[in-house]
């Protein structure tokens, strides 16, 4: 075949549609621009409606995290200021930056509506929420971050606009590093999670503050029918309990074991333990193919309990969910043998040293600080005792001569390993427990199966952090950074909620792989989505190009628009009419 080359060259350029070809609709039926237009009328003096530049920006989160610099390169590489009428040189970080101080000033109003507009939509079930909250770092001074005062009602008593952003400042991870904490209740199912709305917290607060403030904000704005809230030991405390059902609702979550270890002691030999339905996916998968790997199981025990009210000094009627784990017995006990092994090889290194008098062990301040290193945070380090001997002048005249760059020792280090105290923790070791007020409709088994779907939500956080890069923030504006985050909320439930879309529409018999389809795997199909732009003396002409037969089996899916119809639903139609 021989080929040949005629012609003039024709003024045609390409734009990548990409990701905006499953984005874009799913924004729509979100109606995020009209309620952030709602709640902010937009200004005469304005070129672009708020809802117009941070849906956009919005849009740009989800296709390709980048700083609102590189919006407009963005923008004009994707054909996003065609979709949006905004063109990429009006998109500088100005307007962004004047859109989210708008944003900041309604963010609770908004994301509130977005919420209540998306679960009504795509029904979503507001039964049953999941909270869970996750840290975000930053690095620099942020001398504009202020505490917020204790006394401060949430909103609506206090309005967004004057509630102040969350402080970033030094919480319990690293030093050097400032954070704030975001906390996200979501909806779950077999189907996963989807975020629905979220707050957040300063960097030094803990979840029991984060659960309360979470709890009056979904009380003040979205007053939903009694549910069943589900959370993670950090946010437990008779409190929640009571606040909860004070509001009418009720409470999943598990508890530090050392509060209910002597309960279940009393009770230990009453229990009846039955076998739990949950198994992981993994653990399916085992028993299906006959696995000869070890098959892990759960127990479960449970007991009516009374807890009693602080505000009111009542009993509330509640259950104990105790658990009983074989993988996390056998991984407690390979932890704690692990610990025990390195504790005490230490300290025989460090009584070497001691012993040699080395110039490192002749210090008892420095000796000491070197112990409570090598013991830690450790469980196993409560399982030895030591000490500094004093040597006496018989004894250390009994010693042989120093080597060089020693001295005579003047402390023989003693410790011991006290191994009935660790085989007694090992009596626990696999147990943990549960507290729920929940109807006595639902069983312990069930009520088990969804605390173990809490996965779901820190998978989200994960996508967070990945895919949507909520991390790192570089914006200075304390103001800025909180409304930035509640708008990548909106972007983290747009996110879930485009998988569980397509998951719901797959048939029955499709491949678990289908069914399973994410979000980044749907991302990764419509990577390339080219547009054409032909010059003309009227302007650019778009023309869309052929689908795959992957992509247009995914929109057919979720019965959303192909380009084509996109772009003749938002452009005019050229020739003109």
């Amino acid at each position: 075949m021989r080929l040949t080359w005629s012609g003039t060259i024709l003024d045609r350029t390409s734009v990548n549609l990409g990701p905006l070809a499953v984005f874009l609709p799913l924004l729509e039926q979100m109606d995020v621009a009209n309620i952030i237009d709602h709640h902010l009328p937009p200004d005469p003096q304005l070129e672009y409606s708020h809802g117009q530049v941070l849906s956009l920006l919005l849009a740009a989160r989800l296709c390709q995290p980048l700083a609102l610099v590189n919006v407009p390169v963005w923008a004009e590489e994707s054909g996003a200021e065609l979709l949006w009428n905004i063109p990429a040189d009006k998109l500088n970080d100005d307007r962004l930056g004047r859109a989210l101080d708008a944003f900041f000033r309604q963010r609770h109003s908004i994301l509130a509506s977005v919420a209540a507009h998306v679960a009504s939509t795509f029904h979503l079930p507001l039964n049953r929420l999941h909270y869970d909250t996750t840290h975000l770092l930053f690095y620099g001074a942020y001398d504009a971050s202020r505490p917020q005062p204790d006394d401060l009602p949430l909103p609506p008593a206090t309005p967004s606009a004057d509630f102040p952003p969350a402080h970033i400042t030094h919480g319990y991870l690293t030093a050097d590093s400032k954070m704030i904490h975001a906390g996200l209740c979501s909806v779950v199912d077999d189907q996963g999670a989807v975020p629905l709305f979220g707050h957040t917290v300063s960097g030094n607060h803990n979840g029991h503050t984060a659960i309360a403030q979470q709890l009056q904000l979904l009380q003040d704005y979205l007053q939903p029918a009694p549910l069943l809230l589900v959370s993670d030991r950090g946010t437990y405390s008779p409190t929640h309990v009571a606040r909860l059902q004070q509001a009418g609702h009720h409470v999943l979550c598990s508890v530090p074991w050392h509060d209910y270890q002597t309960l279940f002691d009393q009770q230990r030999q009453r229990l009846s333990w039955q076998r739990a339905s949950f198994l992981s996916v993994e653990q399916q998968r085992r028993r299906q193919a006959h696995s000869t790997l070890p098959k892990e199981y759960y127990d479960l025990a449970v007991l009516r309990h009374q807890l009693r009210n602080p505000l009111t000094q009542e009993s509330i009627p509640c259950r104990l969910l105790f658990v009983f784990s074989s993988a996390d017995q056998k991984i407690c006990q390979e932890k704690r043998q692990r610990a025990v092994a390195k504790i005490q090889a230490g300290l025989e290194r460090l009584a070497r040293t001691v012993a040699r008098g080395h110039v490192r062990g002749t210090d008892p301040a420095r000796i000491q600080r070197r112990v409570v290193e090598l013991l830690g945070q450790r469980a196993a380090g409560r399982y030895f005792r030591w000490q500094l001997v004093s040597l006496s002048a018989e004894e250390q005249a009994a010693l042989p001569t120093p080597p060089p760059g020693c001295r005579r020792p003047k402390h023989r280090l003693v410790f011991h390993y006290d191994a009935q105290a660790a085989q007694a923790a090992a009596a626990y070791d696999g147990f943990s427990a549960l507290l729920t007020t929940a109807p006595r409709t639902l069983s312990g088994d069930t009520l088990f199966t969804y605390f173990k779907q809490q996965c779901y939500v820190e998978h989200g956080h994960h996508q967070w952090k990945t895919p949507l890069a909520v991390r790192p923030l570089f914006l200075k504006s304390p103001e800025r950074i909180d409304a930035l985050v509640g708008l990548l909320q909106i972007a983290l439930t747009t996110y879930h909620l485009l998988q569980r879309l397509y998951r719901q529409a797959v048939p029955a018999d499709a491949p678990r792989a289908e069914q399973r389809l994410s979000t980044e795997s749907i991302i990764r199909s419509f990577r390339v989505c080219p547009l054409i732009k032909q010059g003309t003396r009227l302007g650019w002409v778009i023309h869309p190009l052929p689908l795959s037969c992957r992509q247009r089996e995914i929109l057919t899916r979720l019965r959303f628009p192909t380009p084509a119809q996109i772009l003749c639903r938002r452009l005019p139609r050229y020739p003109p009419d």
